[in-house]
């Protein structure tokens, strides 16, 4: 099996297990931005805790399902964001207004739409989730 979009992948899982009620799930391979992005779905709510395992691979993480997500995804391609148009791509990808939080990586790391909002900069979308 090859993994052409690992954030893709994982997304998928936490989509899938959420769908069906499970209490946690397993995303594999483990890699730095698909942390990154647990960490800003979990400081967001959508997720409980998370932790990072080493399987002698590319290790793995045990997420924990709070329940709370709808839909989530990875955007392809990554469109290149300014601090100043966000409200356009929350249009195109989120249901509502102040619903769902798009997910973009900045020279501040790896970020929600509400706290690149709040530090005026700008990114490339990785993902949604509402």
């Amino acid at each position: 099996m090859v993994l052409l979009d690992p954030l893709a992948d994982a997304l998928s899982v936490i989509k899938n297990a959420e769908s069906v009620g499970k209490q946690e799930c397993t995303v594999k391979p483990a890699s730095k931005l698909i942390g990154n992005v647990l960490k800003v779905m979990k400081e967001s709510g959508y997720i409980g805790e998370f932790e990072f395992e080493d399987d002698g691979k590319a290790g793995l993480y045990k997420v924990e399902l709070a329940g709370r997500i709808n839909k989530c995804g990875a955007i392809k391609p990554r469109h290149s964001v300014g601090a100043d148009n966000l409200e356009k791509w929350e249009k195109q990808f989120l249901p509502a207004r102040n619903f769902g939080t798009l997910i973009l990586t900045t020279p501040a790391g790896v970020i929600s739409q509400y706290q690149a909002r709040e530090q005026n900069v700008g990114g490339q979308l990785l993902s949604f989730v509402y």
